[in-house]
């Protein structure tokens, strides 16, 4: 596991897309128009996205003994992705999560996530040696608290770079997290949640939740202003980036894909900037297709960056 540049904390799942002109109401039917099954999860579409950049990346998730985690794994390792680091659970299905999609760009998931497939305090130590050998550590904090905490612990210890990917429930666990972590990425819901009010609604408003988090530790806080952009705030200097012209049909791993580029950009040392501007890009070349797969090429982020409006 040496040579590694990044190592990705989080959710292995089985996605299955399906499109539809519209969901039906109770005791009704509507034909799928397009079926995707993909790897998934928030953690896996974090760790695609950073393998499609060019960063040498592994994944730390649990997957079931099972065929679909034998699939899982393999769409993995043809993806580009290490998977030495995740953990088969014995006598448990993997996870799935059914993402259904409407022609207005409205998603609803339904997801089966077996308690054994989150991580425990228990893996995120059995792996600390990776942890700490890699260059930078993402945690996707819908893991339980006590594993995230875990993660962070082992990778500030080594000196690695810490990002941090949503808002934990418990307000003292957000804490401890954030004052260990380097980079502190939201959507605005998890904003509001971190902030203990509601979720910004502009970007004033996010460039203030952006400066109230990084007051707690992190060098740079990227809040998510829903529909509008997203603010970033270093120790230095802020920016707010709206979001790229392109028509949405699922929102579903923008967030990863924004991740993906965040953690990518850092290990390049580009500046702040031309980083907020990247991830953002990054994200619209996810919105374009159903399911939460990334597809960073460089040919997409390029054109999206040509998209975003200058402000």
């Amino acid at each position: 596991m040496t040579g590694l540049d990044a190592i990705v904390v989080g959710q292995v799942a089985r996605d299955l897309v399906l499109r539809v002109d519209e969901v039906p109401g109770p005791s009704g039917t509507a034909p799928v128009r397009c079926r995707r099954e993909l790897l998934g999860g928030k953690g896996a579409n974090q760790a695609v996205g950073l393998a499609q950049l060019g960063v040498r990346v592994g994944l730390l998730g649990v997957v079931g003994e099972d065929e679909v985690g034998d699939r899982l794994l393999g769409r993995a390792r043809s993806d580009g992705i290490d998977v030495a680091p995740v953990l088969r659970r014995p006598d448990t299905p993997s996870a799935l999560i059914v993402d259904v999609v409407d022609d207005r760009a409205h998603w609803r998931y339904l997801e089966d996530i077996p308690e054994a497939t989150l991580l425990t305090e228990a893996d995120v130590t059995g792996a600390a040696g990776m942890l700490r050998a890699a260059r930078a550590v993402v945690v996707q904090l819908q893991q339980p608290l006590p594993a995230a905490l875990a993660a962070t612990r082992h990778a500030r210890d080594a000196g690695r770079l810490v990002v941090l990917d949503g808002a934990p429930d418990d307000p003292d666990g957000a804490a401890e997290l954030l004052s260990r972590a380097d980079v502190l990425r939201a959507d605005a819901r998890e904003a509001g949640l971190l902030l203990g009010g509601d979720p910004p609604k502009d970007a004033e408003a996010g460039l203030a939740a952006g400066r109230d988090l990084a007051a707690r530790g992190p060098a740079l806080i990227a809040v998510e202003v829903a529909g509008e952009g997203n603010a970033f705030v270093w120790r230095d200097g802020q920016l707010f980036v709206p979001l790229s012209e392109t028509p949405t049909v699922d929102s579903t791993g923008a967030g990863d894909a924004f991740v993906a580029a965040v953690t990518a950009g850092l290990l390049r040392e580009d500046p702040y900037p031309r980083l907020a501007r990247y991830a953002v890009a990054a994200a619209g070349a996810t919105v374009g297709h159903a399911g939460g797969r990334p597809a960073l090429t460089a040919e997409a982020i390029e054109a999206q960056l040509a998209r975003i409006p200058d402000r």
